[in-house]
């Protein structure tokens, strides 16, 4: 990995923490006017992103939606916020999280609709991975998003061997049909 300029203290959750508000319009909705959910995960990334950005100050790619929860719909004219922030850097990855927020924009209501994590990837202008510096968790939420990161991934890296053994296992039986006939 080449070296992008680096803090060597690292950086705080703070530095990292971003924030997109957008205002739902007919293009984005459904025929029952709520939000498409694919348009919410769009807003999601973008503001996952800022906030690895931040972080790594390299390029960053999205590696994995990890999970995201609908909570409840947004409807057209309300206005979406999405906060961000980096739970834990990794040597290349970050685990950032976001939640989305919707506001009737004529009650002023703010609801929580959703939540999701989000791994992004620091890399050059070639393709190639970037190091990047390590996150200081500051206060006990920091600490425990941070801690709670580390688990996410340990089930992500057990999951993803998983799917490549049963991938190979299929693979193998197909072979093996393929060769009969």
């Amino acid at each position: 990995m080449s070296g992008a300029q680096i803090n060597p203290e690292g950086r705080t959750v703070a530095s990292t923490q971003s924030e997109m508000t957008e205002i739902i319009l007919p293009n984005d909705t459904n025929t029952l006017g709520h939000l498409l959910g694919g348009r919410l995960m769009h807003f999601i990334d973008l503001t996952g992103a800022m906030a690895a950005y931040r972080h790594s100050r390299t390029h960053v790619v999205t590696a994995a939606m990890d999970h995201i929860d609908f909570i409840r719909p947004v409807h057209l004219g309300d206005l979406v916020t999405l906060k961000s922030s980096v739970n834990r850097a990794f040597t290349s990855s970050m685990e950032v999280g976001v939640k989305a927020w919707a506001e009737h924009t004529r009650s002023g209501q703010v609801v929580h609709v959703a939540s999701a994590y989000l791994v992004f990837v620091a890399i050059d202008e070639h393709g190639h991975l970037q190091r990047v510096p390590r996150l200081l968790p500051e206060t006990p939420d920091e600490i425990r998003r941070y801690e709670d990161a580390l688990r996410r991934r340990v089930h992500r890296e057990t999951e993803s061997a998983r799917r490549k053994q049963g991938r190979a296992f299929t693979a193998a039986l197909e072979d093996a049909a393929s060769e009969q006939h």
